[in-house]
């Protein structure tokens, strides 16, 4: 699941980026560390991923940031967009989740404990407030008790199956509104404005 979260940050890297790798060839003349004795006479490649999704998206931004003139460092809040990653990391990989069809789509119910909890209600009521009609859906949230519970519906009713399909994290990750969304909270935006 890490790798699917990985995959996503990644898919947002502008393509000049991801492919641009630190090439390194082997030279008996050079004076190399262990490391690089162990490589032999073959080209090696730099590792290009950080090891962790948060760290590269926010390491992504940081990047971004730095590289724009224009940016406002007074207003930047990388620590409000790792809360946000948190929040995200919470829903996708340790909430738990049931749906059961719903009058022309789905609903699902969303729990967990404790910060589980609490990222569920921050992040399904923010969707919510902000995606309605995002790929050809509409959708209600209520706070629960232990969670939340989100109603999608689908405004052509031939999608209620892709609806079912894409399931709760499916939904939530229609329009790859995101992207824009943790750029917008790095620079100081509140992180669901």
């Amino acid at each position: 699941m890490k790798n699917l979260v990985l995959a996503a940050v990644l898919a947002t890297v502008p393509a000049a980026a991801t492919a641009q790798k630190t090439e390194m060839i082997h030279q008996p003349e050079m004076a190399h560390g262990p490391q690089e004795e162990s490589v032999g006479a073959e080209i090696a490649t730099m590792p290009t991923e950080p090891g962790q999704g948060a760290f590269a998206a926010i390491q992504e931004i940081a990047g971004m940031l730095a590289a724009d003139e224009t940016t406002d460092w007074s207003k930047v809040d990388l620590e409000a967009l790792r809360q946000h990653l948190i929040d995200m990391d919470n829903v996708t990989l340790r909430a738990r989740v049931t749906s059961a069809p719903a009058d022309g789509g789905m609903i699902f119910r969303i729990s967990g404990d404790g910060e589980v909890r609490d990222s569920i209600v921050r992040m399904v009521t923010a969707h919510t407030a902000t995606m309605n009609g995002v790929g050809g859906f509409t959708y209600e949230a209520e706070e629960s008790t232990n969670g939340a519970t989100l109603i999608a519906r689908a405004e052509n009713p031939a999608d209620v199956e892709k609806l079912s399909g894409l399931g709760f994290i499916g939904v939530m990750t229609l329009g790859a509104h995101h992207q824009e969304h943790h750029i917008a909270i790095a620079r100081g935006g509140g992180p669901h404005n």
